[in-house]
């Protein structure tokens, strides 16, 4: 939801079309410049909240965050930034930051790694804060980090799995990734692959998107409910026994990209009863 207005205003948003819980960024997703919240509007979010029964919170990290970055500038104001999100996220209540890893734009996976591991140890240093730090999985598209389970569990382990590193899992990255997420057996694999290497407490969240893009198209293009690749196979991830404590965001692009709407929660929850059904 848009916080344009003040951040409180997400809630506003949210509660007009019946949503359960809301993911918001707290600054411009394309600007560096950090938005200081009014300490009314933060208050005011947490009493709002409340009132709407909104569940989950979490904040999404801007866009222009890449922590493989090898410019030195674009390395830095990504540690900063992402710390002022954590700050902001702490201040409002949220349970969680979710953001991308970046990519290394040709450098090569390794110096990416180097370098995003160097970041979050920035990042973490000394973080005693309550809400979590989630990578979320990348679509795979050219040098991004973060393509496979495999490449998330990497991060966590040169991180010594800290305390508060977890993940978000994006339906469209996972397709465009090569997860065949309306699959049955293969959702079995790909939560036995989290379990394993990451372990399930550290899966916070769910970003569900339908893609616009086919199965291991490694690029990163969400589409509608029903109106993608996966389609009515959503119902599989929805509905996966092991997703059931999670709050799930939507990221859809809505009617002319207008953003989610009361139609795409219905749709959401009628695939996700069509899951519950089918197990």
């Amino acid at each position: 939801m848009s916080a344009s207005g003040g951040i409180d205003t997400a809630i506003d948003r949210i509660e007009t079309i019946g949503g359960e819980c809301v993911q918001v960024f707290t600054q411009s997703p394309r600007m560096w410049r950090p938005t200081n919240h009014k300490p009314e509007a933060v208050a005011r979010f947490r009493e709002r909240r409340e009132e709407a029964g909104i569940g989950g919170v979490v904040c999404h990290a801007l866009y222009l965050v890449n922590l493989a970055a090898v410019d030195d500038e674009i390395h830095g104001k990504s540690i900063a930034t992402l710390g002022h999100t954590l700050d902001a996220a702490e201040a409002i209540g949220a349970e969680a930051v979710i953001f991308h890893v970046g990519s290394h734009l040709g450098a090569g996976f390794e110096a990416g790694l180097e370098r995003t591991t160097d970041a979050l140890r920035q990042v973490l240093a000394d973080y005693d804060g309550e809400p979590w730090l989630c990578m979320e999985n990348s679509a795979g598209t050219g040098g991004t980090i973060g393509r496979t389970i495999g490449e998330l569990q990497t991060l966590l382990e040169r991180l010594d799995r800290h305390p508060r590193l977890g993940i978000c899992l994006d339906s469209c990255h996972l397709f465009a990734s090569g997860y065949d997420v309306t699959d049955p057996e293969a959702m079995d694999r790909l939560v036995d692959e989290v379990d394993s290497g990451i372990g399930l407490d550290r899966l916070r969240a769910l970003h569900v998107n339908d893609s616009a893009t086919p199965l291991g198209s490694n690029r990163d293009r969400h589409a509608n409910m029903l109106e993608g690749e996966i389609g009515e196979g959503m119902s599989v991830f929805l509905g996966h026994p092991a997703f059931q404590h999670l709050d799930a965001y939507l990221e859809v692009p809505g009617v002319n990209r207008s953003g989610v709407t009361a139609e795409e929660l219905e749709k959401a929850r009628t695939l996700h009863a069509e899951g519950l059904a089918a197990v």
